[in-house]
């Protein structure tokens, strides 16, 4: 018997490391780990130990026997990776990652942000020396996207959060939530009560389409929706409308295959998660019936990673509908396909399509359509969004890529809700330097630097404002630590200015700039209140989705 890992990996490689026999891949120090989809277990070489069940954040790691039929294929997806990469044993021993020496006294960095990569840098730099952090966040709530961009039916995936709760236990990490850098305390004050201050705020606004009609009334980005479902506080009164048979979603990520499963499968399936109760109610009146998916290149280069195109096969009352012309590769995409070395995920991707294209639907049943080749060209109305105009593209071959060209073909659908899902994007950061073309703050290796190319003493980024929107939850681990490793080697070398302000004199400034600071206990106190709801009504929390509710539970511990 062997463990199986499945679709809900975050690839954060907590479990590597924990492994006996070293049988699970890709590690991070090879190339594959920057751009796999998961992490896979080899069965020929895996001993039963569980070791890496215990070590896996988010609850992926089955042993084979207790695989559900959801999860099956799995066993053969594992087992398929290490047939294109037989093991080879890593011998290298693993470097013991230096801690400064006690002379040096107690680290003190600012956190800016409190998603994922913002708390694996603190996790890393707890673990590292000894060091005092405050993690600042301008909401009442921390942990970022896996609150608020997961989707509600991925609970395995949020309980990367219950790592980081256990890991902050000690004041040694305080938290400064509902506190706005740039407007409650600046870049500068910062600076002067800590060695660092590390940003890891993400990318917070999304790409545009760029055609006629996207301002219409029932465009929006896939990005505000997400937000709304999930009881980000800054989205609870916005409406979206459902009134419609057809939705559409321009891109074919994982988001959106996200916001395709939420648009379609049965409103009490929903009802057993944390989704928010106001999206809740307003899914349970939708007349939507058929969402399309169009992605602009073809079958094999579709953004969604298997493991998620994999998952639409279980859903209850859902068809996935492809139209087998569509499956038609052109002779470079076949080619690629053809080859004996084609990774097993990208041939598992258009098997899977072949699958959905040849099942016939089940009447009755609503639909998730995936359309390829295709390019918004006009969102189409007047006063409100009627439907979605598009240009049938082809592949071109530009210096060995495939790239999308349109096509004087033009296709439309009728809709009256039209969601574009087709990347995260950026913004800039009070105070610090921005490069406008990768929507990143500019770095070397975490360490930021200005527009001369030199690294500006104490400050440093992480996650995707680092690297650019790309990766999922675990990705930013790996990114956390080598910001980290750069700032402790910076600290050791004297290159950080001592503070000049201490613990009691930062809270005392923030508490009387913004009275509302929400700190461990306040949000203790609205963790517990949102668990106890959700225990009452069957679900893992119901979220307070306000300011003035998040903020009314947080003082509801004094």
């Amino acid at each position: 018997m062997a463990y199986v890992i499945t679709q809900r990996c975050c690839n954060d490689a907590s479990c590597v490391s924990e492994c006996p026999v070293d049988c699970i891949r890709p590690t991070p120090d090879q190339p594959e780990f920057a751009t796999t989809e998961m992490l896979y277990i080899d069965p020929d070489t895996c001993i039963d130990c569980g070791a890496c069940v215990d070590a896996c954040p988010v609850e992926a790691i089955f042993s084979e026997d207790d695989l559900t039929a959801s999860l099956a294929r799995y066993r053969d997806i594992n087992a398929a990776w290490f047939e294109r990469h037989p093991l080879e044993s890593n011998l290298d021993p693993i470097a013991t990652p230096v801690r400064p020496p006690k002379e040096l006294g107690t680290l003190r960095v600012a956190i800016v942000g409190a998603g994922p990569a913002a708390a694996y840098a603190a996790d890393e730099l707890l673990r590292r020396c000894d060091v005092q952090v405050e993690m600042f966040d301008r909401l009442p709530t921390p942990w970022g996207l896996v609150r608020a961009g997961v989707a509600p039916d991925h609970p395995g995936t949020k309980t990367v959060a219950g790592m980081f709760e256990s890991a902050f236990r000690r004041d040694t990490l305080q938290y400064y939530l509902n506190v706005e850098v740039g407007e409650h305390i600046s870049h500068e004050e910062l600076l002067a009560h800590h060695h660092a201050v590390l940003y890891a705020v993400g990318a917070s606004s999304d790409r545009r389409m760029g055609v006629p009609g996207e301002e219409l009334p029932g465009s929006h980005s896939a990005t505000e929706f997400v937000a709304w479902y999930n009881g980000h506080p800054d989205y609870a009164d916005r409406t979206f409308d459902l009134s419609g048979e057809r939705a559409i979603i321009v891109g074919n990520g994982n988001v959106a295959l996200d916001v395709a499963r939420v648009l379609t499968v049965h409103p009490d399936e929903l009802a057993k998660t944390d989704i928010a109760d106001h999206a809740l109610a307003a899914l349970r009146t939708s007349n939507i019936r058929e969402v399309v998916v169009l992605g602009r290149r073809g079958p094999l280069q579709a953004a969604y990673t298997s493991p998620e195109f994999l998952a639409l096969a279980h859903l209850s009352g859902v068809d996935v509908v492809i139209d087998p012309a569509d499956l038609k590769l052109d002779p470079a995409s076949q080619a690629v396909l053809d080859d004996p070395d084609v990774e097993p995920s990208l041939r598992l991707k258009y098997t899977l399509a072949e699958e959905y294209a040849g099942k016939p639907p089940t009447e009755g049943n609503k639909r998730i359509v995936f359309k390829y080749l295709a390019s918004p060209t006009a969102v189409l109305g007047t006063d409100h969004v009627e439907g979605l105009e598009y240009a049938h593209n082809e592949l071109v071959d530009v210096d060995g890529v495939l790239n999308a060209r349109a096509t004087d073909r033009t296709g439309s659908y009728d809709a009256s809700l039209v969601l574009r899902s087709i990347g995260y994007r950026g913004e800039p950061v009070p105070d610090l330097p921005f490069d406008e073309k990768r929507a990143v703050v500019p770095n070397e290796h975490g360490r930021v630097t200005g527009p001369d190319g030199t690294p500006l003493s104490g400050v440093y980024v992480s996650g995707w404002i680092k690297r650019g929107p790309r990766g999922v939850i675990g990705s930013n681990r790996i990114d956390s630590e080598e910001t980290v490793e750069v700032l402790i080697a910076d600290f050791m070398s004297g290159k950080l200015a001592a503070p000049t302000g201490d613990r009691d004199a930062l809270r005392a400034l923030v508490q009387q700039r913004q009275p509302d600071m929400v700190d461990r206990v306040g949000w203790k106190a609205i963790d517990q209140a949102e668990r106890g709801a959700g225990k009452e009504a069957g679900r893992p929390r119901v979220k307070f989705t306000t300011h003035t509710d998040l903020l009314q539970a947080a003082k509801g511990s004094e």
